[in-house]
């Protein structure tokens, strides 16, 4: 062992020790007339982090990175937690209710951040790379979803696989796509993307989105596709000139009749009403991705949810005519 990676492994072990006996203040948080809750924590090199679904925060909950909109009222949960989210603060928590004229919310609509994955998988780091990165290479068409969307192709910044690279080079990089898929989103992550900078200062032609599958774990349909429909709401209030090809959630599990399959075909059955309205055409190519017997080949999808190479190229070539249409394309 080389004294330098000696010494780096000791200084660790000294931040970690003076962690887990450090006693942090918890944080404070106050709701405003408008419904915008603000957390601050006195303690320096701290994070705070919180819930708005009733669980204790923890490691992997959500950073408060900006105020939060809880007008139609709700119950957060914070603490403090130390840089590496080895020690955390007293809990504090508040449930709001709705201010007058507000009705209460579904989950999947009200805006907030994540870190399901961290330390491996860093939001907020993807959200201001991806942020910047599109503002500066000004897409033609713009990818918007989760991690099946993320793991397409485009711009690195992590060291994630890009499993669809090549096909994402033949069909997209000549029109200068853009790539905001981000692991483990939900509709709610999007929301708070798309209000804090990630499409600011771009007027791309066309946004392709497929998102709403980590929702289905535990949101009914209709909240889902509420969520769906909030996201293109926003999208239409920032970017009016650019047309919004949604896609149907992709199947998930391996059978027909796997857990989720009967609820991501009510939301798919929901949200195929907007299309025609609010720049939306709505296509569903999830049966591309099924045998006739309706089940997940490992062939395509090896963990029956995200797409291998072969896999985006079935996507790239299911929408590939429709992509077309809409960015005025010769066909």
């Amino acid at each position: 062992m080389s004294k330098y990676l000696l010494l780096s492994l000791l200084a660790l072990g000294a931040l970690l020790q003076a962690e887990s006996a450090l006693q942090l203040a918890p944080p404070t948080l106050q709701r405003d007339t408008n419904g915008r809750v603000t957390l601050h924590s006195t303690a320096p090199d701290t994070t705070i982090l919180y819930t708005l679904d009733g669980a204790d925060p923890s490691e992997k909950s959500n950073p408060y990175l900006a105020p939060i909109d809880l007008a139609g009222g709700g119950t957060l949960k914070a603490r403090a937690f130390t840089q590496l989210r080895k020690a955390s603060s007293e809990l504090v928590q508040s449930v709001f209710e709705p201010l007058p004229g507000h009705p209460a919310l579904p989950s999947t609509v009200i805006p907030v951040t994540q870190d399901r994955s961290w330390p491996t998988y860093d939001w907020a780091t993807r959200h201001a790379l991806t942020s910047a990165a599109v503002k500066h290479s000004q897409p033609q068409i713009l990818f918007i979803g989760d991690s099946i969307t993320h793991f397409f192709g485009g711009e690195k910044f992590d060291s994630y696989p890009l499993h669809g690279a090549k096909v994402w080079d033949e069909y997209y990089a000549p029109r200068h796509a853009g790539n905001l898929g981000f692991g483990w989103d939900k509709t709610e992550n999007v929301l708070w993307r798309l209000q804090h900078g990630a499409v600011d200062g771009i007027s791309p032609k066309l946004i392709v989105m497929m998102i709403g599958t980590n929702n289905t774990g535990n949101c009914n349909a209709p909240d889902i596709a509420a969520g769906i429909e909030a996201i293109v709401q926003e999208l239409n209030k920032r970017l009016p000139q650019s047309k919004i090809l949604l896609l149907g959630i992709f199947p998930r599990g391996e059978k027909p009749d796997a857990p989720q399959r009967g609820k991501i075909a009510e939301v798919n059955r929901i949200i195929s009403k907007l299309d025609g309205k609010q720049n939306v055409t709505f296509l569903d190519i999830g049966p591309k991705f099924l045998t006739p017997e309706g089940v997940i080949s490992q062939d395509i999808m090896p963990d029956f949810l995200h797409p291998n190479e072969k896999g985006y190229r079935i996507w790239a070539e299911a929408i590939a005519t429709t992509v077309k249409k809409l960015l005025g394309e010769a066909l």
